[in-house]
């Protein structure tokens, strides 16, 4: 696992406090929206489909720490729209640093290279940039040429500055799995710190809604894409447990409630990707009030029978991994035992980057 290990100990101390207290429902990450508005258009995203009036919405710096101090998860993970379109984001994840929160600052990377004076390096702050693929597949499906080399570029400038980067990807229909593979192997050439991966999901409001995989074009599209991955020096951010679930090798129910989101319009029920239950004014008003049992593949919610987002099964694999001391220590075997880029390159000298100065 790619996270810091700051991060780990917290995460690992949070988890562990809640199932000894036995706490039926609690957030992992906090999925932090200050504003639905971007500066691109993607085929598979529904946010910048909103109207006018809701897209100028900005969620102020005293909202955003608010709620993470509300929900009490130790990560926080600002997404949008474009986070760093809003006037205050520095200060948003300044404050957020500051009350001990762990930050994921997801960007498409456009206006990146340029806001990188605005943040200084820490281990409690993570730059997630959106890559879907090589240059290729990413700029068809952000639906504007260039922009894998800005994104690029941008990485490059924030590696250089001593950031902790990773990516963010999603596939789609029609994504070649070799394809994919070889992206990776270009992630860890570029020296990013961790790779994110979910099959995307099918927003109400996407443009294009034949982008979307089903369960079972899900399961054969990660089988071929991330065959012997644990060998291959590619670290990705999920619990292994979840990519097994991605390959079919486990299989979970949704915990909409893992990831909870705060965004222009309140706490959105019930989960990340869809809103059928309107917003809570509090995130106390979101656990208390949303009818859980509604949601989830074992409920057959029409909305959920495809989906198998890190959204809702990342938390399902976690819970899991913490469900017994057979569960934990698999687990903890599984991140010995993966090869990760610092042990690949142990093995392959003539990889190691040169030295500076």
């Amino acid at each position: 696992m790619p996270s810091p290990l700051p991060l780990q100990l917290a995460v690992f101390r949070y988890v562990l406090g809640h199932k000894i207290r036995r706490t039926p429902r609690f957030p992992l990450v906090l999925m932090l929206e200050p504003l639905f508005a971007c500066n691109l258009e993607c085929a598979g995203c529904g946010k910048v489909q909103h109207p006018p009036e809701i897209l100028n919405k900005r969620l102020s710096p005293e909202e955003c720490w608010k709620a993470a101090e509300e929900c009490g998860a130790p990560v926080v993970s600002i997404a949008g729209g474009e986070p760093l379109i809003h006037p205050q984001i520095d200060d948003i994840v300044n404050g957020l640093i500051k009350r001990g929160k762990f930050v994921f600052l997801c960007t498409n990377a456009l206006l990146l290279e340029r806001s990188l004076h605005r943040f200084k390096p820490s281990s409690h702050l993570i730059l997630s940039v959106h890559l879907d693929g090589r240059e290729s597949v990413h700029d068809k499906i952000v639906c504007r040429e260039g922009v894998h080399r800005t994104a690029v570029s941008a990485i490059k400038a924030a590696k250089a500055r001593g950031f902790r980067v990773m990516t963010n990807s999603t596939i789609f229909q029609g994504q070649d799995p070799e394809e994919f593979r070889r992206f990776c192997a270009e992630l860890a050439a570029l020296g990013t710190d961790g790779i994110m991966i979910a099959p995307g999901f099918a927003y109400g409001k996407a443009k294009d809604k034949g982008l979307f995989l089903r369960v079972e074009e899900t399961k054969a599209w990660f089988q071929k894409a991330l065959k012997d991955w644990r060998k291959m020096g590619w670290d990705f951010n999920h619990s292994p447990f979840y990519l097994d679930f991605l390959e079919g090798k486990r299989d979970y129910d949704c915990t909409p409630w893992g990831l909870p989101l705060r965004n222009v319009l309140g706490w959105q029920r019930p989960c990340y990707l869809f809103e059928e239950g309107g917003y809570a004014k509090t995130y106390q008003e979101l656990l208390d009030s949303t009818p859980w049992e509604k949601y989830g593949r074992a409920a057959k919610h029409p909305a959920c029978a495809h989906c198998m987002s890190h959204v809702g099964f990342e938390p399902s694999s976690v819970v899991d991994a913490f469900s017994s001391p057979r569960k934990f220590l698999e687990l903890v075997w599984d991140f010995a035992t993966i090869r990760g880029p610092r042990k690949a390159q142990a093995a392959h000298p003539a990889r190691q980057p040169e030295p500076k100065g």
